[in-house]
């Protein structure tokens, strides 16, 4: 278990990767209700900007957090997300990693401490896709 007291200011940490596949966004639109045709009509996806469909913004910083171990961190509570910003569409097929760089760190009191990280989706062809910075406030040891 990493603590808040166990980052240090510029650490870089990257993650495994996972490829985004149709049934993940299919799946993220009924979940989320986005059924937006740039997701899921493959006739007006392709006449659009992208020339295909591509995954839903959320569904990416999603399948990033999800790579980022995050069980593995004595988080108390997400506390919040800064500098949102998607540089290029995620399509079928992609397969998508997380880096991680520790941008910050605020010991609140003897317990807790927020802990800002950070975070580039990045693709298979070495592209971002995606940033963030994501604040955690976590238990400090």
């Amino acid at each position: 278990m990493r603590y808040s007291d166990d980052f240090q200011l510029g650490e870089r940490i990257l993650t495994r990767s996972r490829t985004v596949t149709e049934a993940d966004i299919v799946m993220f639109a009924a979940f989320s209700g986005d059924w937006h045709p740039l997701h899921v009509d493959e006739e007006y996806a392709r006449k659009g900007f992208f020339g295909q469909r591509i995954a839903h913004g959320f569904l990416v910083l999603s399948v990033a957090t999800g790579l980022m171990g995050l069980a593995d961190m004595a988080i108390l509570a997400f506390y919040g997300m800064d500098r949102v910003r998607f540089m290029a569409p995620t399509k079928i097929g992609d397969t998508l990693r997380a880096e991680m760089e520790v941008a910050e760190k605020v010991d609140r009191n003897e317990k807790e401490g927020i802990v800002t990280l950070k975070v580039t989706v990045i693709n298979q062809r070495d592209e971002a896709v995606a940033s963030m910075g994501m604040k955690l406030l976590m238990a400090r040891n």
